[in-house]
């Protein structure tokens, strides 16, 4: 639908051909296996790892959001710091997502009645409580989303493009949207749907996803790309909020964006270019934080940066007996170049 000369064509929509990517063993014995695709690439944009199916069209969901803040800093969006960090933002409805939210609707000239996003309660399950024992409604400013809202509000306004329908594929701001991500993807959106907080949603490839990570994290300063990794990176708690795991794993890896996404999405680069695209084909988040982890140690990361996201216990009796492990393809590559156990059955590496 908006392919132009500069991108390859769209992923092929088929169903993805995952592979195991963790187990969960209980008391030394496989209980259960969660599939997915894995994409490492190297900081000259090579393929190192490849597992599962990592070129089908899937739905990054909010893994997403960095390319669209992109695309609306294109658009002439002033914002930067901790605005702009929330404009990229999953939230979890914290004081200061809600305040900052506020701010970006006051620059705006518009008010929360104008939010065209889902009406929802707090993310973060601590918020949420204390919201719900408060007698507190849903509201579209506790919503996930709402900072992304109220920044495309802004970028319409600036723009002169009508408020009214701003969620519509056709309106130029997701018009502009689309371009962004076809350009930093480096190819033709497969398919358009809408995610869960309304707004447009574009199928590209995992593969895909981490190029346009690379692509944001590797751009000149100040550049629209610069911009937003300079800001999620500097202010990761907007970004999502502080007890967040992806917050936690931009804090212990100096350098690195990292974004989540629903259904078990993570894309995650660092500023040489080198890039981790994850997808847990059921979704689930005591596989997505493991295997994104292990992806990273893939990449070169120090393994001691990252041991805080292991993964979760499986517990027996109220005391752990197991964990959920990612497949031994993902254990890092010694010097030798030789991965320790040999090559998992499903892994596939360039020739």
């Amino acid at each position: 639908m908006y392919g132009g000369p500069a991108v390859a064509g769209a992923p092929v929509v088929r169903e993805p051909l995952h592979v195991p990517v963790a187990h969960l063993v209980r008391g030394g014995v496989v209980e259960g296996i969660h599939y997915g695709s894995v994409v490492v690439l190297g900081a000259d944009g090579a393929v190192e790892l490849r597992l599962g199916d990592i070129e089908a069209a899937f739905y990054p969901r909010s893994a997403l959001k960095p390319i669209q803040a992109v695309a609306m800093l294109r658009a002439g969006l002033p914002l930067d710091g901790e605005l702009l960090s929330l404009t990229a933002a999953s939230h979890s409805g914290e004081e200061r997502h809600l305040a900052g939210t506020r701010r970006i609707l006051e620059l705006a000239g518009v008010t929360e009645d104008d939010l065209r996003n889902v009406p929802d309660l707090p993310y973060d399950p601590v918020v949420r409580d204390a919201w719900v024992r408060e007698g507190r409604r849903p509201s579209r400013l506790a919503q996930n989303c709402s900072g992304k809202h109220a920044a495309m509000l802004h970028t319409c306004g600036l723009n002169g493009w009508p408020l009214e329908g701003y969620l519509d594929p056709g309106h130029p701001l997701q018009r502009a949207v689309a371009e962004t991500v076809e350009d930093l993807t480096g190819q033709a959106i497969a398919r358009v749907t809408v995610d869960g907080c309304g707004a447009p949603l574009f199928a590209v490839s995992l593969h895909g996803l981490a190029r346009a990570a690379a692509r944001i994290t590797t751009a000149p300063a100040g550049t629209p790309e610069a911009r937003v990794a300079d800001a999620m990176r500097e202010h990761a708690e907007m970004a999502s909020g502080s007890r967040r795991d992806v917050a936690a794993l931009m804090r212990a890896v100096p350098g690195l964006l990292a974004k989540d996404g629903f259904e078990g999405v993570q894309v995650a680069a660092l500023p040489d270019g080198r890039a981790v695209a994850v997808k847990i084909a059921d979704g689930a988040n005591r596989a997505r934080v493991p295997v994104a982890a292990a992806a990273l140690a893939r990449a070169g990361i120090d393994p001691a940066a990252l041991t805080g996201f292991a993964g979760e216990s499986l517990l027996g009796g109220g005391r752990p007996v197991g964990s959920v492990r990612p497949v031994r393809a993902l254990d890092p590559v010694p010097a030798s170049g030789s991965r320790p156990g040999g090559d998992h059955p499903h892994a596939q590496t360039p020739a």
